[in-house]
């Protein structure tokens, strides 16, 4: 048996059909401070192209460096291509991500990963054996 999402004891579809003021009331404050000290240009437009995918009137996928746009209820199930700094990496909005920011879901670091040393990297490198 899958279990139903509910974000603090509401379900999706409640969610959804919500209204804004309402929804700012079960955010956490930071989020709610964000969303009522207004919305700039920029998310505003990346808003408008998720209206557009969510009703299939965009072609192309959405792709932004916004990273700081809060996600709501209206955006779950739409895939949206986010900045790294190096590329652009596909998230798809499920229901658990509601209220948080977009870029929390896209890394922004590789994994370090080291290679052997090389000769006189070290005192310990120089019983290294050269093949």
């Amino acid at each position: 048996m899958v279990k139903e999402f509910d974000y603090r004891g509401i379900p999706l579809a409640e969610l959804q059909n919500m209204s804004l003021e309402k929804l700012f009331e079960i955010f956490p404050a930071r989020s709610r401070r964000s969303l009522t000290r207004g919305i700039t240009d920029g998310k505003r437009k990346l808003i408008e192209e998720i209206k557009l995918d969510k009703a299939g009137k965009l072609k192309n996928p959405i792709k932004t460096h916004i990273r700081d746009l809060i996600i709501l209820p209206y955006m779950v199930g739409v895939t949206i291509s986010v900045f790294s700094g190096k590329e652009f990496v596909a998230v798809t909005i499920t229901t658990p991500m509601i209220g948080h920011l977009i870029g929390e879901y896209v890394r922004t670091n590789k994994r370090v990963v080291h290679g052997a040393p090389g000769v006189g990297a070290s005192r310990s490198s120089l019983y290294v054996p050269l093949k």
